[in-house]
């Protein structure tokens, strides 16, 4: 019997980076100010960015790039950030020599950063709800005509009471 493959169409790629010496906390500074951009956008704002933070974030986007364009051989011009996120690691623990024969215990947090990109040459849905303007040079969503909109002060649901 012969079966027959789906052919994945994904056109995801990411670069992870682990046990980065840095708190999550002062990474997700950097990583907020490029999710949902543009790859050369993305690179631009990174190396703008006074943080330090900046630069193993840089790094990472552009590893992902690099995958996209050796293993899928993808056109870096169509990449988007499309998921960035940064999450806790194990904290490194050192003891700091003190007076007396004491000391003190130090934590330095660490962080695993992942980004992933996506090509949006290949979707169609992007195509189809964003048309360009030429008067005003902008891209504009167009309004879809089956939304309803339900308002929970007029309904008399939540606020029934006065």
């Amino acid at each position: 019997m012969i079966k027959k493959r789906k052919k994945n169409l994904s056109t995801e790629v990411y670069a992870l980076g682990q046990h980065i010496c840095m708190s999550a906390h002062k990474a997700r500074r950097g990583i907020d100010q490029i999710r949902r951009r543009s790859y050369e956008e993305s690179l631009m704002i990174l190396e703008l960015m006074p943080y330090r933070a900046c630069y193993p974030i840089f790094k990472l986007v552009y590893s992902a790039a690099a995958n996209a364009s050796h293993n899928m051989s993808l056109n870096e011009a169509n990449l988007v950030i499309s998921k960035a996120e940064v999450n806790e690691g194990t904290a490194v623990k050192r003891l700091k020599p003190r007076a007396r024969r004491r000391s003190y215990l130090i934590k330095r947090p660490t962080c695993h950063i992942t980004i992933v990109l996506k090509d949006i040459s290949l979707y169609k849905e992007f195509e189809e709800y964003m048309v360009y303007s030429k008067k005003s040079g902008l891209i504009t969503k167009k309004k879809d005509k089956n939304l309803t909109c339900h308002d929970t002060y007029s309904s008399g649901g939540l606020w029934d009471k006065k």
